[in-house]
């Protein structure tokens, strides 16, 4: 039997860099677009349950409750945590899995078992140079602005797959009319940045994570009354937007069933996706199909978004962190009598304390200090936040263990039940990409 999937929403936040593209539209200057620092590699430490591989351990070790350090030879640049199975990033651009290999989320052929539960390269043509992972698919953007994936997608009717053909097992181009220039991945759709400032999705649709669904024609089995099939969700296609407001856009995140788009050259984010608990911050308490201003994130400058299915955090550029949604396991590191945030909040915990990477993973929460310091707080049932117990954190935590003496963490990403943390041993200034 298949093993259960764990919701994730897992993302590594990332750093600024300079583009002036040249294109159609006329001349744009993308000031803001964030991509992996890749010059800087790191060791890899995991914590959490790695029942099928996760942990990169190997098949005897299946569970830890404090970081431990991956036996690899490669140099790891970059880290993502999918549902139940990890995805790293080479210095030379190559891609590495473990983990459960359903329906192809490795991206590599696995004869037995035991390949599943160590580092594996995917095949990938070219140099990647970011990497994103949902509950069961994969992405990888390549320098020249192709991305592939693999792996599938799912919904509340089960597998959708990848594509109109299905699941894919090996990586394929999933978009091929685009240049785009950032990828992110929620637990089931993946949303696209192009050299022109368009917001591309495919994938789930029925929380309005797509933003170019509405309600009824987010559910499958509508779309199939209709004959137009699956492709209508795993063909990537534009986001809605009304022509008159002539967006275009520098940014993008996504949260486990939520899409975050920064307006290109201000500040205003444009949400869709799930909102059951304010956690894209909009006034109503329900799924926003179409994209639209929140009018609360577009208060701050962010430098990075990300969030689990009920919670999303905030890093501005200024290294301050904010939380909203649900309470529940300590996610919203507000203190453990606090209530449900409705409105962005700033985490009191980490006052005074410079952050410049943030990760969620299904009801945890990471923090990284410019300091190379890691706070860790919400859910700690499978030991995820790396605490060397089983026990919920409501404050930010520092996490400390034999493996991480003397180590500097750079960034931090969390899945279902474990937890990637990428830390380096030289004196090298900890950027907040």
């Amino acid at each position: 039997m298949a093993p259960n999937k764990r919701k994730h929403p897992s993302s590594t936040p990332t750093k600024t860099t300079n583009q002036i593209i040249n294109n159609k539209k006329g001349r744009f200057n993308f000031n803001q677009i964030e991509l992996p620092e890749l010059r800087t590699e790191g060791v890899l430490l995991v914590s959490g349950s790695g029942d099928v591989g996760q942990l990169g351990l190997g098949p005897d070790i299946l569970e830890k409750s404090r970081p431990a350090l991956v036996t690899s030879k490669h140099e790891i640049v970059d880290i993502y945590a999918g549902g139940m199975h990890t995805v790293c990033l080479t210095k030379a651009g190559k891609v590495l899995t473990f983990g459960c290999n359903d329906e192809g989320t490795l991206g590599r052929l696995t004869e037995d078992e035991d390949d599943s539960f160590v580092p594996g390269e995917v095949a990938i043509p070219g140099k990647v140079i970011q990497i994103s992972a949902g509950d069961s698919h994969s992405a990888a953007l390549m320098d020249d602005g192709r991305v592939f994936a693999w792996g599938t997608f799912r919904d509340c009717h089960g597998g959708m797959g990848l594509s109109v053909n299905g699941s894919e097992r090996l990586p394929i181009e999933i978009i091929k009319q685009k240049k785009i220039v950032k990828i992110a991945s929620g637990d089931d759709h993946l949303v696209f940045l192009t050299d022109t400032g368009e917001v591309w999705t495919c994938g789930r649709a029925e929380q309005g994570q797509l933003g170019r669904t509405t309600k009824r024609s987010s559910d499958r089995a509508e779309i199939r009354k209709n004959g137009d099939g699956i492709k209508t969700f795993v063909n990537p296609a534009p986001i809605s937007l009304k022509p008159s407001l002539k967006l275009r856009f520098d940014n993008i995140w996504a949260s486990t069933s939520g899409t975050f788009a920064k307006v290109a050259n201000k500040d205003d984010i444009y949400v869709f996706g799930l909102n059951n608990f304010h956690q894209i911050s909009l006034g109503q308490v329900e799924a926003q199909y179409l994209p639209k201003r929140s009018q609360d994130f577009s208060k701050y400058k962010w430098q990075h978004i990300t969030g689990g299915m009920h919670h999303t955090l905030g890093l501005t550029v200024d290294g301050e962190v904010y939380a909203i949604g649900r309470k529940e396991y300590g996610r919203l590191g507000l203190g453990k009598n606090c209530e449900d945030a409705t409105i962005l909040t700033k985490i009191k915990g980490l006052t005074g304390t410079v952050v410049v990477n943030i990760a969620c993973g299904s009801m945890t929460s990471f923090a990284v200090s410019n300091k190379g310091q890691l706070y860790g707080w919400g859910m700690g049932t499978n030991g995820q936040l790396g605490l060397g117990n089983d026990e919920d954190a409501f404050e930010p935590t520092p996490i400390e263990s034999k493996q991480l003496k003397d180590k500097k963490v750079m960034r931090v990403s969390s899945g279902g039940q474990h937890t990637l943390i990428l830390a380096t041993t030289t004196e090298k200034k900890i950027n907040g990409h």
